[in-house]
């Protein structure tokens, strides 16, 4: 079964920049929740993914991937995801024997820059670069549905005294 095991963090600094390799534009939706998994369509510049991901167990979780033709994700984009569509440009970092991802967000969004690292097993050493802030992994608030939520209306969230930063 393929597995995912990857580690979220906020960005303390730009500093990734000085070493960023390459980046891609992405605009993700969400097509349906099942649970605590979800069915996302991704365009990433001129391709195209459903990606099928099951509940967090730990820092694992279920994730099937299948390329689609762009088209049919910008159908998907426009006329059935549940909820706004996220914009963002993810950059790619090496550091060590790992490449981060740095994920710069657009939009209602602007200011919200993540960083993940994909590892092989859950307990897998790595060394973090000094840009990388807290880990957030487990915070409900940065999964892709809660910021979803926000991007929708952020003056609500705010409202609660939801802060991503």
């Amino acid at each position: 079964m393929p597995v995912e095991i990857e580690r979220k963090f906020l960005v303390l600094s730009d500093a990734w920049r000085e070493t960023a390799t390459g980046s891609q534009k992405l605009r993700d939706g969400i097509l349906a929740r099942f649970g605590d998994g979800k069915v996302r369509v991704r365009i990433a510049d001129d391709q195209a993914w459903l990606t099928v991901k099951g509940p967090r167990r730990g820092l694992r979780r279920s994730e099937f991937e299948y390329e689609i033709a762009c088209s049919e994700a910008e159908e998907m984009l426009h006329t059935l995801c549940d909820g706004p569509v996220l914009e963002k440009t993810r950059y790619f970092v090496p550091c060590g024997e790992f490449t981060w991802e740095v994920d710069v967000y657009e939009g209602a969004l602007a200011g919200l820059i993540l960083t993940e690292i994909e590892l092989e097993h859950e307990d897998q050493a790595f060394t973090v670069p000094t840009w990388v802030g807290r880990e957030v992994t487990h915070d409900p608030r940065y999964r892709k549905v809660n910021l979803l939520t926000l991007y929708a209306n952020p003056q609500a969230a705010l409202g609660r005294k939801t802060s991503l930063r």
